[in-house]
């Protein structure tokens, strides 16, 4: 098993979760709120998740700027030096990019070694990473951590980039999904239960979503990623060079107090590019771990709405009274303290926060973001 010192935890927490408008604003994003009335942000109960198997030193989170006291006050254990503030959106690659440089400097320096001198063999650069989003709801968390500590177990002794599958339970059009091979098909397998990847699938149609259900050898793409430093930051140089050079270019400065200027001077020029188009995709050492412990991706209201109770008729209350009449199928949520009489009315999204108020069919919920955009351009950004 894996030294528990040895592991590291990178949380992706730079979204502005449009798509949960008005709920979700750019002052305050899903992330930093508490959508199940724990007491709990959806960034803490991440951060909670993953104490147990990495120390809070060795913990990482990807911002924006204007997170950054945010994140100060919800985590109030983590160093400032451990927020790692984007100066500008570019997609999940330069996210990673970024964490990747920090740590391996972190670990060069504690090596006594310098950029162009990168003993792998050291043990002070044997760092183990699991890379997480900050909004993702994870039901059975002890089986969860179990599986974690397989995965780190895994690339602690390969070359190897490790996801986790989540096995499907319906044909969601709302996921990507992971084709694997099974063990017929294959010569040799590294690891009991971890299985190569043989292709990735963005968001289906229900029709080949039932295709996918059916057949049995595909995954729900969590969006969770486990390799070691040496395997990411050697994809990275190989598959995703127009990333690796930029951050190459001042790895001198990673871990100083130069280290925020020089950032704010590369990042804006990387390519903006998902992990899974950049390296995913390409990579020819890309294994997935089959897992079942309560996984959403808390991405949508139609997310939020399945996983909450359900009065007879379907509908969900969030955070206030309602009263519904011949209505079906309905999520409504208000300020706190405010009622809602719904009557006549079936799955819809009813959502009310900050002056704004949402009516919108569940069906339809991906135009969200277009009336974000619209009402920002109209408004002139006063209910963003």
């Amino acid at each position: 098993m894996t030294k528990k010192e040895n592991n590291y935890c990178v949380i992706m927490a730079g979204g502005i979760g449009s798509r949960f408008w008005p709920f979700s604003r750019t002052d305050k994003p899903k992330q930093f709120l508490d959508f199940f009335g724990t007491g709990r942000s959806l960034l803490q109960m991440t951060v909670d998740r993953f104490r147990p198997l990495v120390p809070i030193q060795n913990m990482f989170i990807v911002t924006n700027i204007a997170y950054k006291s945010l994140i100060m006050e919800q985590i109030p254990d983590l160093d400032e030096k451990q927020i790692l503030c984007e100066p500008a959106r570019r997609n999940t690659a330069p996210c990673i990019a970024y964490a990747t440089a920090h740590i391996r400097a972190l670990c060069l320096r504690n090596a006594g070694l310098t950029a162009a001198n990168q003993d792998w063999s050291r043990p002070e650069m044997k760092a183990n990473i699991v890379v997480a989003a900050s909004d993702h709801l994870i039901l059975e968390e002890e089986k969860f951590r179990e599986t974690i500590q397989r995965a780190f177990d895994f690339v602690d002794q390969n070359n190897a980039i490790c996801t986790l599958g989540m096995q499907p339970t319906r044909p969601e059009t709302g996921y990507g999904y992971i084709q694997f091979l099974k063990p017929s098909d294959i010569s040799h397998q590294p690891s009991e239960g971890i299985y190569p990847v043989k292709t990735f699938t963005e968001k289906p149609n229900l029709e080949m979503a039932k295709v996918f259900l059916e057949s049995g050898d595909f995954l729900w793409n969590s969006g969770i990623f486990i390799w070691n430093l040496q395997t990411i930051s050697e994809a990275f140089r190989y598959l995703l060079p127009e990333v690796a050079d930029r951050f190459r270019e001042g790895e001198l400065l990673m871990g100083t107090e130069k280290e925020e200027n020089f950032i704010e001077q590369i990042f804006p020029k990387c390519p903006n590019i998902s992990i899974d188009y950049g390296i995913m995709e390409k990579a020819d050492n890309v294994f997935v771990l089959p897992s079942s412990f309560g996984w959403s991706d808390l991405g949508t209201w139609g997310s939020l709405y399945e996983l909450n109770e359900k009065d007879e008729e379907g509908n969900v209350n969030l955070h206030c009274e309602a009263l519904f009449y011949e209505a079906k199928g309905n999520i409504v949520t208000l300020e706190s303290g405010k009622l809602a009489v719904v009557q006549g009315v079936d799955d819809m999204i009813i959502a009310e926060q900050k002056g704004v108020l949402l009516i919108c069919k569940k069906a339809e919920e991906q135009r969200i973001k277009q009336f974000v955009a619209q009402a920002q351009d109209k408004y002139e950004g006063k209910y963003n």
